[in-house]
């Protein structure tokens, strides 16, 4: 997937901004507050429908203004141009439009966008908490797994209608309860295993760029399933059944599974510095890029924003040419060209600049 044009109108201080980015590498320049993380940001509501920056989409729409939209034009793997859009309304409606069809399902436009990020927050990625892990994941299983999607729901709506029985104080060992019981354990145990499949594929790949950005240390991924290691989910709530029903919610299962990150045999947090983890996190979203690739033949679009504030010089060239090689197309953001002074040696790149919300190209 390579974006040809993209528009965007009353996107924060973005009235109206069309730009034709490089199939390869983009450049967006600009001081701060000038709009550059904003086009970013609009960029980012093509893959996953949502900003993040903010929790309040309201925000993100100019004032007086009752809607922002997002349009791109775009061409797939295969040669087929495709037509992208994504508009959303202050009364929390949204539509998606591809190819002049509208629809009102998010997943429809962002298994077409297969987008990632890496801002100066990313490294909650590691010090984050388990949610944050288990979105990394779920993105790649996502856009990998077809039959992903409808099992996290699935699960998700067993979830809380165990969730719900536990408050009310039922009897889940009765008759009536026995079936929701027996579908919410298997449905778990189905996801626990597709993402199991997916961290092991993912490892030896992180690996190798971990060897690359940390060569210093030993670095081990695992995946923590959300219960004990040596039973089955069944067995695991039966146990914590008691328990469960006094705090009122489910303690065992995938919604509670984690990515654990050990560096030289301690938790990555405990010993990386700031900068250590940043590259921890480069490890990550490169290896899980060259899964994609290989895994469905397809490319993904990567948004860099403040890179110059998160990695040095040497990082920087090394993050970026990494994902040049796997044919990636790049976004990257930075306050003075001097934070990109490598990128002289790509031939196929743009470079635009942005300055009170209007974007020229250089």
């Amino acid at each position: 997937m390579k974006l040809d044009r993209v528009q965007i109108t009353q996107f924060r201080n973005l009235t109206s901004v069309s730009l034709s980015p490089s199939p390869s590498l983009t450049i967006i320049k600009g001081v701060n507050g000038s709009g550059k993380s904003s086009l970013i940001e609009a960029l980012y509501y093509l893959g996953f429908g949502r900003s993040f920056r903010t929790n309040k989409h309201s925000s993100v729409i100019q004032n007086e203004k009752d809607t922002f939209s997002v349009f791109a034009s775009c061409k797939t793997e295969d040669g087929e141009e495709l037509k992208l859009g994504f508009q959303r309304s202050r009364n929390e409606t949204f539509t998606c439009s591809i190819n002049g069809e509208h629809s009102n399902k998010l997943a429809d436009l962002v298994s077409l966008v297969p987008l990632q990020l890496f801002t100066p927050q990313s490294t909650d990625l590691i010090i984050g908490s388990p949610s944050e892990r288990r979105r990394f994941c779920d993105w790649g299983l996502f856009h990998v797994e077809h039959k992903f999607q409808w099992l996290a729901n699935q699960y998700g709506k067993f979830l809380k209608h165990r969730n719900a029985l536990l408050k009310q104080q039922a009897n889940l060992s009765a008759p009536q309860n026995q079936y929701w019981e027996t579908q919410f354990a298997e449905l778990g145990e189905s996801l626990t295993t597709t993402r199991q499949v997916y961290v092991d594929n993912l490892t030896p790949i992180f690996k190798q760029y971990a060897q690359e950005f940390l060569p210093n240390f030993d670095v081990e991924l695992s995946y923590y399933k959300g219960w004990e290691k040596d039973v089955g989910l069944s067995e695991s709530l039966v146990k914590k059944r008691e328990y469960d029903g006094k705090i009122g919610y489910t303690s065992s299962g995938p919604h509670k599974a984690d990515l654990r990150l050990k560096v030289n045999g301690v938790n990555a947090q405990e010993l990386l510095s700031r900068g250590q983890l940043r590259m921890a996190v480069a490890a990550l979203q490169m290896s899980q890029t060259k899964l994609f690739n290989s895994a469905t033949q397809r490319k993904s679009i990567f948004l860099l924003d403040d890179v110059g504030a998160e990695l040095d010089a040497d990082k920087r060239e090394q993050f970026i040419d990494g994902l040049l090689k796997m044919d990636t197309q790049v976004f990257v953001t930075a306050i003075e060209s001097t934070q990109l002074a490598f990128i002289q040696k790509y031939n196929e790149k743009k470079m635009f600049h942005v300055e009170h919300g209007s974007v020229k190209e250089e």
